[in-house]
């Protein structure tokens, strides 16, 4: 395979479903119908936790912060994949493929540090209550989010670098609708057999390890639920909580399928859906799972939405 001089390639060419246009029609709707309502909703839950002071706990911080993370997330992503759905030009710059690399890992390892901390929030509210307030105290609560953001970010950093360090294929075709980190490794002139590794161990800190930590604490969580005598308590324990494993299962159940066996026997057309289920799909159904489950989100909202100052 020919490989590229020492200049950067001007362009990639993102395939995305360009070998089944007619999906690529209703893709370009559906998507752009999921992007509104992942803008409406995390916008939604951040200013409710904001203007509500009822809302000002550690579980609504780290769900503001979930929110904003989200809407970051899919605006990395979103706008460059509408922009060549919509035509026969299908490519992104250089600058804006590193970009868009560094921003969406650096989000994307971010979300699993912070629902991994979300977690040790609801583990401390049901399973330590009466010392919850003493624990969760302001200062660690700002401790905990900058490490989510830090950490996900330094990880980003890395492998960024690592993945533009490749000498590229001629071709620059990257079978993706993003920049994404297998589909350019694959595109790679060289033996990419280190960088595999050193991906799989950041899965092993990004991705196993907080699973791990999260399936933990649910473990004491449901242990200690089913201690409490009331079945009202048990009922509205189960409701928090049950919001943050459903949107953990979601994204990390997507994550897994497309980056722990990226060589697997998936059909790529069915890991670019994968892929799109945890970039889009999953950013538009945390706001709505956690509105649903949760009465003091539901009453905050409808006193927004009529201009209630009480």
């Amino acid at each position: 395979m020919k490989e590229t001089n020492s200049s950067h390639p001007k362009d990639f060419i993102l395939l995305g479903f360009s070998d089944q246009p007619q999906l690529e029609t209703v893709v370009l709707l559906v998507i752009s119908v999921i992007y509104v309502l992942t803008l409406m909703g995390n916008t939604a839950i951040i200013l409710v936790s904001y203007l509500n002071s009822k809302l000002h706990t550690p579980m609504y911080f780290f769900l503001s912060n979930l929110s904003f993370l989200d809407l970051c997330f899919t605006t990395s992503i979103v706008p460059q994949m509408l922009w060549n759905l919509k035509g026969p030009k299908k490519t992104i710059t250089y600058t804006g493929c590193v970009i868009q690399l560094y921003v969406a890992l650096g989000l994307g390892s971010t979300e699993c540090v912070l629902l991994t901390v979300m977690a040790y929030d609801r583990f401390n509210a049901i399973c330590r209550p009466l010392h919850y307030g003493v624990i969760m105290h302001p200062r660690l609560l700002r401790q905990l989010a900058a490490v989510a953001w830090i950490s996900g970010f330094v990880e980003s950093t890395v492998q960024t670098i690592l993945v533009f360090q490749l000498p590229l294929c001629s071709h620059h075709r990257v079978d993706d609708f993003m920049c994404e980190e297998p589909a350019l490794i694959k595109i790679a002139c060289v033996n990419t057999t280190f960088l595999e590794n050193e991906l799989s161990i950041a899965i092993v800190l990004y991705v196993v390890i907080p699973l791990g930590l999260i399936l933990v604490s649910y473990g004491c969580i449901v242990r200690s639920v089913l201690k409490i005598k009331s079945a009202e308590g048990r009922r509205k324990a189960f409701g928090t909580c049950g919001s943050h494993l459903i949107v953990v299962v979601l994204f990390f159940g997507t994550i897994i399928s497309v980056y722990i066996q990226p060589k697997s026997k998936l059909t790529q057309n069915h890991s670019k859906f994968l892929t799109l289920f945890y970039t889009v799909v999953t950013p538009s159904l945390n706001p709505l799972i956690y509105t649903l489950r949760n009465k003091e989100v539901k009453g905050a909202l409808k006193k927004l939405l009529v201009w209630d100052p009480s």
